[in-house]
């Protein structure tokens, strides 16, 4: 995931982690800064995971994240688009 994003969506994902890893606090995931790796030891810390699950789930967590941003994106720029059509027939009439 693109560290702005991370930072970007901080209170949401910071809830999100704080149910996945209830052991994060607030505090904790504000320090990783939107770095993965830094995020992994964490949870491979507090909620004592091994090393590889901790970053494979912090991985797979943050993919699933993108994935859900990127449609998000897509869904705004389609009805952007449909609006800036709608504008243009009416302006054309």
């Amino acid at each position: 995931m693109n560290k702005d994003i991370f930072q970007g969506k901080i209170k949401e994902i910071s809830g999100e982690l704080r149910k996945k890893w209830g052991a994060l606090t607030d505090d904790d995931i504000q320090r990783t800064k939107g770095n993965a790796e830094a995020l992994s030891g964490l949870v491979q810390q507090k909620v004592g995971l091994s090393k590889e699950e901790a970053s494979r789930q912090v991985n797979d967590l943050m993919s699933s994240w993108e994935r859900k941003f990127e449609a998000g994106k897509e869904e705004a720029a389609d009805k952007l688009n449909a609006g800036i059509d709608k504008m243009k027939n009416k302006l054309s009439h």
